[in-house]
């Protein structure tokens, strides 16, 4: 294979490992709620006067009839969920007929029951204020046909099953509709108030606890993140759990088997405006939670003052057969506690990488405090490959290579010039440093991460260009090739450029939320690690210009050019080589400082 087409493998093996996947979801797919037409939303179904009303163009009909059903309002809504029911039938779920689409950019054909197009819903979260469609009646239409709709103006504002009119079937005789014994579930919450601030007090003796920073306190740190549970009765049959956060817009806390978000059994405070709304949820993967509700949880209180959002509630420890997405409290679980926006009650991705236990607990197991961490193990081994990497073997083997040369030319090592052989073993070490560390990430992860910004972009460069070091040596031409010039200067334009990206990538790592350093402290120690090296290097090239200059000027004498040179070479080698272990201590110091950082989140 030639060096070319190795190059060409190279980039075609770096483009793939950055190549970013793109995906996108539909919206308005509702059909798992086409029998009760209730959003899984949080918070309760709206009891007011609707402003939204069904119209049709007619009131009677014969089956195969096309029949206009007008939704409209006073006010804009971004969802809904319209069917067509048996009147005389009330109990019945089912829809019946079908509709056609006058807007299909903004409305869509569901399949209820699999009857293909027995419903429409929305398609995006546009607002709107009429929707327009056909309905279709059945052959085997029933003699009174009742339309529905379910309206949604956000997420936690919404009216669920408003009835329309009821059309009637042509020369048959109506039925006297029968009434409506099940009325749309209306959501009741039970929580009240805290009387006052709970406190990390009894913490390992009365209650188990797992808090971020480590051993703060709610009452008297706003950004104090706060999880507690304590075993009720005198047989544990439930479980009381204080959660607390700060009020930016939820705080919550899962069950899990393992410590990768998915299959975890999630518990949330929201604040919903001036109040807090608390649900219990499901998370089958990396997505929004599910099947929220508030049926597993009793005695539920909550506080929202001082910037601190607080929830209180108690859960048994076994739940019946209907709530088997909530896990059982006797078993062993890693805790996860997650933080993020909320608005009207819908919660966003959390801002920050949850805090993981550092092991599993027993929820009805003894009291302790358990210590957690929001940066996986995985990236900080990520961090501390990259950081060693670049800020000490990296770094010192380009700075051998720049001022060395001249100085161990009378030395070998394993038939090399040290110099040489120095270098070239900190490069290789720096490159598989680069790539264990760059590939990491992407284990964690499971492919590429869409929320890290310019970093992962930076990293790749960072190993495209460490790649392209060790080929162009591999194909450089001899010292005395008169071509020798290109490769002296490609060798090291690419060396620099890759050093300056890198210690780019650096300062944007240190602000990743997976590896989340103090931003100031760690910025600083940057700043004075590039301070650092770029003096000793002006410090150097003022010295080999003095050092020429002065050698220029040695007299003629040549017994003492001779004297003079040898003494003076030694003692330049001396002090060169006294500055070149004062930089690698100074780089190895500024890199254990950040490396503690790490070892320390």
């Amino acid at each position: 294979m030639s060096p070319v087409d190795v190059c060409c493998l190279f980039f075609i093996c770096v483009l793939a490992c950055c190549w970013e996947p793109a995906g996108c979801y539909a919206s308005g797919k509702v059909t798992k709620v086409c029998g009760s037409m209730e959003p899984h939303h949080r918070g309760p179904v709206e009891t007011t006067p609707s402003p939204y009303s069904l119209e049709t163009n007619t009131t009677t009909f014969s089956p195969t009839d096309r029949i206009q059903v007008i939704l409209s309002g006073t006010s804009y809504f971004k969802g809904f969920l319209l069917e067509a029911r048996d009147a005389a039938d009330q109990s019945s779920a089912s829809a019946v007929g079908t509709f056609t689409l006058t807007n299909p950019q903004r409305t869509q054909l569901l399949t209820c029951n699999k009857h293909q197009g027995s419903a429409v819903s929305h398609t995006g979260d546009v607002s709107q204020r009429e929707v327009v469609v056909t309905w279709t009646a059945p052959t085997n239409a029933s003699s009174q046909v009742q339309f529905f709709v379910t309206v949604v103006v956000h997420y936690s504002k919404f009216w669920v099953k408003l009835p329309g009119p009821i059309i009637y079937q042509r020369d048959v005789p109506p039925l006297p509709p029968q009434s409506d014994t099940t009325p749309p579930p209306v959501h009741t919450s039970t929580a009240s108030i805290l009387p006052g601030p709970f406190t990390s007090e009894g913490c390992g003796q009365t209650k188990s606890c797992m808090s971020d920073p480590s051993g703060c306190d709610p009452t008297k740190d706003p950004h104090c993140f706060f999880l507690s549970m304590s075993t009720e009765g005198p047989d544990k049959t439930s479980v009381v759990f204080e959660l607390s956060g700060p009020a930016e817009g939820y705080v919550s806390f899962a069950l899990s088997w393992d410590t990768w978000m998915g299959n975890d059994d999630v518990y949330m405070c929201v604040k919903d405006g001036a109040r807090v709304s608390v649900s219990a949820a499901f998370v089958s993967g990396r997505t929004h939670p599910e099947d929220e509700s508030q049926s597993a949880l009793s005695s539920v209180l909550w506080r929202l003052a001082d910037g601190v959002i607080q929830c209180r509630f108690r859960r048994p420890v076994k739940l019946a057969n209907q709530e088997a997405a909530r896990y059982d409290l006797d078993q062993e679980y890693f805790l996860f506690v997650a933080s993020g926006y909320a608005e009207h009650g819908l919660v966003w991705k959390h801002s920050l990488q949850p805090l993981i236990s550092t092991q599993r607990k027993v929820i009805t197991g003894p009291h302790e405090v358990l210590t957690g961490s929001r940066s996986p193990i995985i990236i900080k081994m990520h961090g501390a490959l990259m950081l060693v990497a670049w800020m000490l073997t990296g770094s010192v083997g380009t700075f051998i290579a720049s001022f060395y040369k001249s100085d161990w030319t009378n030395h070998s090592l394993l038939g090399q010039k040290i110099w040489f052989q120095v270098h070239r073993g900190l490069m290789v070490l720096t490159l598989t440093l680069t790539i264990v560390g760059f590939c990491l990430p992407f284990f964690y992860r499971k492919g590429w991460s869409e929320h890290a910004g310019v970093h992962p972009y930076l990293g790749c460069c960072v190993l495209a260009l460490s790649l392209i070091q060790p080929i162009m040596a591999v194909i450089r031409p001899s010292p005395d090739s008169h071509r020798r010039y290109i490769f002296n200067w490609a060798h090291w334009g690419v060396g620099s450029v890759t050093e300056i990206i890198a210690v780019a990538a650096m300062f944007l790592g240190t602000s990743q939320s997976s590896l989340l350093l103090p931003q100031l402290l760690a910025t600083h120690i940057l700043i004075g690690y590039v301070t650092w090296l770029a003096s000793f290097r002006v410090l150097l090239l003022v010295h080999k210009h003095l050092y020429i200059k002065n050698s220029a000027l040695v007299s003629d004498d040549t017994q003492g050019i001779f004297c003079d040179q040898s003494v003076q070479g030694r003692w330049n080698s001396f002090i060169k080589s006294l500055l070149l272990a004062v930089v690698a201590l100074g780089n190895a110091g500024l890199l254990m400082a950040l490396l503690s950082f790490i070892a320390e989140i």
